[in-house]
């Protein structure tokens, strides 16, 4: 029996102690949804296998004592199939220990399921757009964009587990000051200038420079001939805004693409696809920056002021107006952001029914003008639209701060950290913490093969797993005459418990949008798992070297045979472990080696 299923029994005994008249006041109407009725596994193993808090939950509704309440459970529950004893303990907890076979079923459950273990349907019908790491196309992605990039793709792998259709997607901030900054800072670069003071710096922009130049050539264009003075055309024969030149705009034109095109490697060696690329500037060269406003107006959410225009904010709990179309006439930056959400609202294609933006740490202050045009548009803020904000990520390495990339400047990039640790540990290592917290990345620690080092912990078990089914595959052993009611000790138990757990968990981590607690599940099995590995055998091997130490001394060890019934079951139950471990892995977008 699965927690889920122990959870749906005292939902279904509440129920009928109600409809039964035993239940005092208690009503059918006040008995909460089953998934209220969580079980728990206690952490003394004395108090059972899981325990229940459901009398406590419904004594003041029913009019009992609590205790009284649990020992309706408790005659209830014992005489389930698959439930080898009950207790009323405490002040009303109720402890329920399984029969063997029941709580070895999980095993046979993981082995027919496989990688569809723990996935589940309850977001089907949801189309998410999830949008992450959505760094400016000014310079490659840095470290914070990084850690969107870990947490933006397992979360988006993880919903999916739970039945969702999630659309990941990447928006190119490609209009405004920024694009204009990043091509002044590549002219000077090209004239061996100085950059400007609101420039960008790097090796990288020297590189990208450069690499407008050799295009440009090729191209029969004498970049650097061109005008610096004000004025001139854009390629579609627009003239030049004020500050911009010919030269200007032709560095921008080329030098953009290369970094989209950089940042999408970039994030396809990171295991990380996009569905959409989207950018900004197609929301104001198709009009759909005037087409929101115009929306809003006719909602009566704008007005006019000091040669300005305004969203009334404040109407849907903002703290002051925001400026849309500034008295120069020129778009405020939020402009493109009231867009932004309608578009994801009313595509043609996957239209959001939920919108999820995972901004960085210095966003804090976007969220309440962002929920009030949520709102504004008749949406729901925190449903139809969500917000993330993730946290700083700080690099170590011998115990000081990482600061410096020798391509960027001042940041560390994707590409950085990827050199020094690898994707797998980069990726784990960043998804692995809550996005609310900081996070300290150690490379010494990262780096290496050893239990403190959390990814190799857990891809340790995984290969030892396959290690186990090698040598059973050599000795002959096989699932045959297999009886997981022989899984009895107290090391089989904890393994057993631990998958069980791994449905609820799955779907926890989907709703609460916590793709850190797959690692920590992660991390928890595989303690388990190698607890369980040092104390119960599959395959006896003969000891043939007394002094032997580390992988070699576990390949040899000696140890009693387990009788060939018992002997399966483990092989079973080790093979259902590795097929949890190789999925929790796959949903942090990490591998699953079979020999470390």
């Amino acid at each position: 029996m699965s927690p889920e299923a122990l959870s749906e029994l005292i939902f279904n005994i509440a129920n009928t102690l109600v409809s039964e008249g035993k239940a005092g006041t208690l009503t059918a109407d006040l008995i909460p949804p089953q998934a209220k009725f969580a079980v728990m596994r206690p952490k003394d193993r004395a108090h059972g296998d899981w325990a229940s808090n459901a009398a406590m939950q419904l004594a003041k509704k029913a009019g009992m004592k609590p205790r009284d309440l649990a020992e309706l459970f408790a005659a209830e529950l014992t005489n389930a199939d698959g439930i080898k004893s009950v207790e009323v303990a405490g002040p009303g907890f109720i402890n329920i220990t399984f029969d063997s076979a029941s709580a070895a079923a999980v095993v046979d459950t993981v082995l027919e399921a496989g990688s569809d273990y723990g996935k589940n349907d309850h977001l089907s019908g949801k189309t998410l757009n999830l949008e992450f790491v959505s760094a400016n196309p000014t310079g490659p992605i840095h470290i914070g964009g990084t850690r969107w990039a870990a947490v933006g793709d397992s979360m988006a792998r993880v919903l999916e587990a739970n039945g969702a259709k999630v659309v990941r997607e990447y928006y190119f901030n490609d209009h405004g000051e920024q694009i204009n900054r990043f091509a002044k800072s590549l002219v000077a670069a090209a004239h061996g200038e100085e950059t400007p003071i609101d420039g960008y710096k790097g090796a990288y922009i020297d590189e990208i420079a450069k690499r407008v130049i050799d295009e440009a050539n090729v191209d029969g264009v004498d970049v650097l001939s061109l005008p610096r003075v004000d004025g001139g055309a854009d390629q579609d024969g627009n003239p030049l805004g004020e500050g911009d030149s010919e030269q200007r705009e032709e560095f921008r034109k080329r030098a953009v693409p290369m970094m989209f095109d950089e940042i999408q490697r970039s994030m396809k060696n990171f295991r990380v696809n996009f569905d959409v690329w989207f950018h900004e500037n197609s929301l104001y060269s198709d009009g759909e920056v005037d087409q929101a406003i115009a929306d809003l107006r006719v909602r009566g959410d704008i007005f006019e002021k000091d040669g300005a225009t305004w969203f009334e904010s404040t109407k849907h709990g903002d703290d002051k107006d925001r400026v849309i179309i500034k008295s120069d006439g020129n778009y405020a930056y939020f402009a493109a952001d009231i867009a932004y959400y309608r578009n994801k609202r009313h595509r043609d294609v996957n239209p959001a029914d939920i919108a999820i933006y995972m901004l960085g740490a210095d966003h804090h202050g976007y969220i309440g003008r962002m929920m009030a045009m949520c709102a504004a548009f008749g949406d729901k803020p925190g449903e139809n639209m969500q917000i993330l904000i993730g946290q700083l990520v700080n690099v170590m390495k011998d115990g000081k701060a990482v600061r410096m990339s020798k391509r960027a400047g001042n940041v560390v990039t994707i590409d950085d950290l990827t050199d020094a640790i690898g994707v797998d540990a980069s990726r784990y290592s960043l998804a692995r913490t809550d996005y609310n917290s900081p996070v300290d990345i150690d490379l010494n620690l990262l780096a290496s093969h050893s239990n403190e080092n959390p990814v190799y912990y857990v891809q340790y078990a995984h290969a030892r797993s396959c290690n186990v089914d090698r040598n059973a595959a050599a000795a002959g052993i096989t699932y045959e005459g297999a009886d997981v009611s022989l899984l009895d000790t107290t090391a089989d138990g904890e393994v057993l418990a631990a998958l069980a757990q791994w449905p609820a968990l799955l779907r926890e981590a989907g709703d609460l949008r916590a793709p850190h607690r797959v690692a920590h599940y992660l991390e928890d099995l595989a303690a388990t798992y190698h607890k369980w590995y040092n104390v119960e055998r599959v395959v006896p091997m003969e000891l043939t070297d007394p002094e032997a130490r580390g992988e070699q001394a576990d390949a040899i060890r000696i140890a009693k045979a387990p009788e060939p019934a018992r002997a399966a079951a483990r092989l079973k139950l080790n093979d259902a472990v590795k097929t949890v471990i190789a999925e929790g892995l796959d949903l942090l977008g990490v591998t699953a080696p079979d020999k470390m």
